[in-house]
């Protein structure tokens, strides 16, 4: 039976760790070992929330026995690929724990950081960043586009972070409980969280180089990312008032093509006849233009009212559930 996603299993759960997988069956056995060992050490009640992105390699039925084997362990299967960010959402709409910890399955994030995230926790701290100073990655295909990346988000987003591609986080239920992830934007939970008045900080983590498997990500991730840093933006500023932004660009379009009008008629005077002159067209074009980004406006207005008073919908459809509570 497939569902819809968003239900939260009960029970008192201090610590979520959530792992989206994708093909990863190369790693995920050795990653749950190392993963558990550190939360034996632990004080305080934990779960791991696994997701399976649709994998096609045996990355499913290795999940299934670390399920039958670990009852600390939840597995969520997806019916098919739907991307690292709803992998994500999912599981932490099915997370029980009070303090959410987000983490990749391929053995780079070290599980031995765990406990510095939860220090930093206890500090006070709502957010708390993984910083890959010391990244086991190529340079120029990943480390230096991420590099640009991480610098172009901190200056647009306000938030300054050196690594926000880095998956090992730690977030309080509290401040991220109301997010909602799309497209590929789990890389700005933490802008997300600071729009709720989050404490963020950041933290060196230790890196490892991939033993095996293959990386799902390359340059065209880039792309992207700017592209959803601009809805970020948007969203931020602009949300629930989108008649500011368009109305703003309108007005401005429409006072440019009445300039353009008012040169026409200058240049009339000095004797430039207005059916040979460009400005006129330019006029009226960016009059029309500056009319129909108000009206955007206006339409978008009506789209944020309707999404406030209409229910959520899933991202996601879950096509099985192990070792949640009834």
């Amino acid at each position: 039976m497939i569902e819809n996603g968003g239900s939260k299993p009960g029970g008192s759960v201090a610590v979520s760790i959530v792992v989206p997988v994708y093909n990863e069956e190369e790693n995920i056995q050795a990653f749950h070992k190392e993963l558990s060992g550190v939360l034996d050490g632990l004080d305080c009640a934990c779960e791991i929330v696994f997701v399976d992105d649709g994998s096609t390699d045996r990355s499913p039925e290795l999940l299934r026995a670390i399920a039958a084997s670990d009852p600390r362990a939840r597995v969520v299967l997806f019916t098919r690929n739907f991307g690292q960010t709803a992998a994500i959402s999912a599981a932490m709409d099915n997370a029980a724990g009070d303090i959410i910890i987000p983490m990749d399955a391929d053995l780079q994030n070290d599980p031995h950081d765990i406990p510095k995230f939860l220090e930093k926790i206890r500090e006070g701290y709502d957010v708390v960043s993984g910083w890959r100073r010391s990244r086991k990655d190529p340079f120029l295909t990943k480390t230096l586009p991420s590099r640009m990346a991480n610098w172009l988000i901190s200056a647009v987003g306000g938030v300054r972070l050196h690594d926000y591609g880095c998956s090992l986080k730690a977030y309080r239920r509290s401040v991220i409980r109301h997010v909602r992830l799309y497209g590929e934007m789990h890389r700005f939970i933490p802008l997300f969280a600071h729009q709720v008045g989050a404490r963020t900080t950041e933290i060196e983590v230790n890196h490892r180089p991939r033993a095996a498997g293959k990386s799902k990500y390359g340059l065209s991730r880039i792309y992207k990312v700017v592209l959803d840093l601009f809805v970020v933006k948007f969203l931020s500023a602009y949300f629930t008032k989108p008649i500011y932004f368009f109305g703003s660009l309108g007005g401005l379009l429409s006072a440019a093509g009445v300039l353009s009008g008012v040169w026409t008629l200058y240049d009339r005077h000095l004797g430039v006849f207005v059916h040979k002159n460009p400005k006129i067209l330019l006029a009226i074009f960016l009059f029309i233009l500056g009319f129909q980004f108000i009206m955007m406006g206006l339409i978008a207005e009506l789209l944020m009212r309707t999404y406030y008073e209409s229910q959520e919908k899933p991202t996601y459809f879950i096509r099985e559930k192990m070792n949640f509570d009834a």
